[in-house]
């Protein structure tokens, strides 16, 4: 019986835990401004669009 007592508290720890690293990572997310995604987002099409003419080669 002892057993299952340790193992549910540790299963309740974990969920805890994801909760704190969820709430957290929300929080991270939120905190950007408009203007911060827009250029995070021109920035990483920037990147695939690069990755992608090295992967195809020169169009022609």
């Amino acid at each position: 019986m002892r057993w299952w007592k340790i193992l549910g508290l540790a299963g309740v720890a974990g969920v805890a835990a994801t909760g704190v690293v969820i709430a957290r990572a929300e929080r991270r997310r939120q905190a950007y401004t408009p203007d911060e995604i827009r250029t995070r987002l021109r920035a990483r099409l920037d990147e695939a669009t690069e990755d992608d003419r090295k992967t195809i080669g020169p169009a022609g």
